[in-house]
């Protein structure tokens, strides 16, 4: 039956290796440059196409959702929505979806009228007062609007213990049936009780001045 393949050609022959390649033991001819720079720039334009395919999607996208939002006025500022820059609500890149939703936290917060509620179960508001109480109530300071200086508590407790109280003059009275005298017990604390988390504030403040002290110790300026 008669075939179209050449003679020596897929005849059942196997085609024999060049002799100099097979006594060198390597390939001896030379590699296809033209195919493999025709394979790269072909990839290389591929790869460009796609990103410009991808980066027109992406303006054409963001167009679409700023015309969405309308314009900018009191009522839409350009920090409300999720991505967006204070320079007339251009939108940023994708960000993580946790950064975006402490955005909007940060935003709503920052728009919502006081009292708000505390997001740390009042952990740092409750610091943050007691902090302004102990300023108070250990630093001279003044008052707007008032005469005199504030003094330390200590201080005027001191003056207090040095002076005495003031007692008015004892004005004699009937005591009726039933009356009772009433009797002033000191309280059991001597101010407000700090909370777990400022107690771990102010041990880690002092851990953190009592390691600079040690520093400053071991490595005293000559």
């Amino acid at each position: 039956m008669p075939t179209n393949h050449s003679s020596g050609e897929h005849s059942g022959n196997p085609i024999q290796p060049d002799t100099e390649s097979l006594k060198a033991g390597y390939e001896m001819s030379d590699v296809n440059v033209v195919n493999v720079i025709v394979f790269l720039g072909g990839l290389f334009g591929f790869v460009l196409i796609f990103y410009l395919f991808c980066f027109g999607m992406g303006k054409v996208i963001n167009t679409a959702l700023e015309k969405q939002d309308g314009p900018v006025d009191k009522w839409h500022q350009p920090g409300i929505f999720a991505g967006a820059l204070n320079d007339g609500g251009k939108r940023e890149n994708l960000a993580s979806t946790t950064e975006m939703q402490q955005k909007e936290l940060q935003a709503v917060t920052q728009q919502f009228p006081n009292p708000r509620l505390d997001t740390d179960d009042g952990n740092q508001a409750t610091a943050d007062l007691h902090a302004k109480e102990d300023l108070l109530l250990e630093h001279y300071s003044t008052a707007p609007g008032e005469a005199g200086i504030r003094i330390p508590i200590e201080r005027a407790m001191e003056l207090i213990v040095a002076k005495g109280l003031p007692v008015a003059a004892a004005v004699p009275s009937e005591h009726l049936a039933g009356d009772v005298t009433p009797k002033v017990q000191a309280p059991l604390t001597s101010g407000f009780a700090r909370t777990g988390y400022e107690l771990e504030t102010i041990e880690a403040r002092e851990q953190k001045m009592n390691y600079g002290k040690a520093e400053a110790a071991a490595h005293p300026e000559k």
